[in-house]
């Protein structure tokens, strides 16, 4: 659904990330982690402004553990932009809007 982020899980992921049509940033987070949660006001807004060319989508490391051991999440949060199922580029930590912006738009 464009304009907010959706949950995925590890049995969703080849198929709502890697077989995407769209770039896809992916929030790797936890409920217990307060960067997380400071960042994703951040990823909610860019969800409403690129939401019709970019997929947003958060994965909960602690529900879903295959995943990050798979793109070697080792802190959280990390944000992992994916683009024809490959890793075009990631951040990691609470970072400013600017900084994520780019990100994004680095892949359109």
């Amino acid at each position: 659904m464009a304009g907010s982020v959706q949950a995925v899980s590890d049995g969703e992921f080849e198929e709502e990330v890697l077989k995407s049509e769209k770039p896809t940033l992916v929030d790797f987070w936890a409920s217990w982690c307060a960067p997380c949660r400071a960042i994703a006001p951040v990823v909610e807004e860019l969800a409403q402004q690129y939401g019709e060319k970019v997929q947003f989508l958060k994965l909960n490391v602690d529900e879903n553990q295959e995943t990050p051991v798979r793109y070697g999440v080792r802190g959280i949060p990390t944000l992992i932009l994916f683009k024809g199922g490959q890793v075009f580029d990631q951040i990691v930590g609470a970072v400013p809007k600017k900084d994520l912006e780019s990100l994004v738009k680095k892949a359109l």
